[in-house]
């Protein structure tokens, strides 16, 4: 299976239905597989020490997901035919979410919680897990946490939890690392907005998974910061992606059928002239 490409709502969807339909419609459009959201209650997220300073951080009130938008998100996804996946950031988020999505993913700041990694593995769904900040010891504490509680579809992202991501400190050549080390596949999550970062992903380190965040119309409670694509930029990567993974064939060298016609026209042994012999015989040109 090539790529597959998971566009991420993050906060963008203004706790609007009809918006957060939209993001489906185009991430589907543009060739996505799957559309994630996030789950979360800020009174659930953060400390009461930093809530009760923090105006920043209260106003996140407004960015979250109200719990009734999942089983509509979850319809649209499926008739647009790209999978619905959330990212839950309250242990009982895991529950609230397992009858709608195709697989929960695991934000980078929640990896080193080992009770939601494993609510998430026992519910023997698909789990993608992101490594922003992370040590190769605390992954490998995680993964072992998710294959302790009977995980056993895990894809990990590479990412650098820097928001935009600068393209020089992607360091791609960790996914190799990651998967090498924890013998789970790695892909990689974009923070960069980089044409040439996420390219580099698929085709040089073939990146089993890649997600970004997406916005619509640069009015999503995250486009200013600069970390999130619009449909327009990723389409035409996708594009490219795509039409790589369709040039990759079989792997079976015989000749193929766009060069058939050709092979009679190759120097033949006995004398070095084109083309074969047999073909000399019957040759007519049109004039002729």
């Amino acid at each position: 299976m090539g790529c597959v490409f998971i566009a991420e709502v993050s906060s963008n969807h203004d706790r609007d239905l009809e918006r957060s339909f939209a993001f489906i419609d185009q991430a589907a459009g543009i060739g996505c597989d799957a559309v994630k959201f996030q789950l979360f209650k800020i009174d659930e997220m953060f400390a009461p020490e930093i809530l009760a300073q923090s105006a920043k951080h209260r106003a996140r009130k407004d960015w979250e997901l109200p719990v009734s938008f999942l089983k509509p998100l979850a319809g649209r996804c499926r008739s647009r035919n790209v999978q619905f996946m959330c990212t839950p950031f309250y242990l009982k988020a895991v529950e609230e979410l397992e009858p709608y999505v195709a697989a929960y993913k695991i934000a980078s700041y929640e990896l080193m919680w080992d009770a939601l990694l494993a609510a998430c593995a026992e519910t023997g769904k698909p789990v993608i897990l992101s490594t922003g900040m992370a040590t190769m010891p605390e992954i490998m504490h995680a993964t072992e946490v998710l294959r302790r509680h009977k995980a056993t579809d895990v894809t990990l992202l590479h990412c650098v939890s820097a928001y935009p991501t600068p393209p020089a400190e992607a360091n791609l050549a960790a996914m190799k690392s990651i998967a090498e080390a924890t013998g789970f596949k790695c892909g990689w999550s974009d923070h960069t907005v980089s044409p040439s970062v996420v390219l580099r992903a698929a085709l040089k380190w073939q990146a089993p998974a890649i997600e970004f965040h997406l916005d619509l119309d640069k009015t999503g409670a995250e486009y200013a910061s600069g970390h999130c694509w619009l449909p327009e930029e990723m389409a035409p990567i996708i594009r490219m992606i795509r039409a790589g993974e369709c040039s990759d064939g079989t792997g079976v060298k015989v000749p193929l059928p766009a060069e058939l016609p050709d092979r009679d026209w190759r120097a033949d042994p006995a004398d070095g002239l084109r083309p074969l012999k047999h073909i000399r015989q019957t040759f007519r040109t049109e004039a002729a």
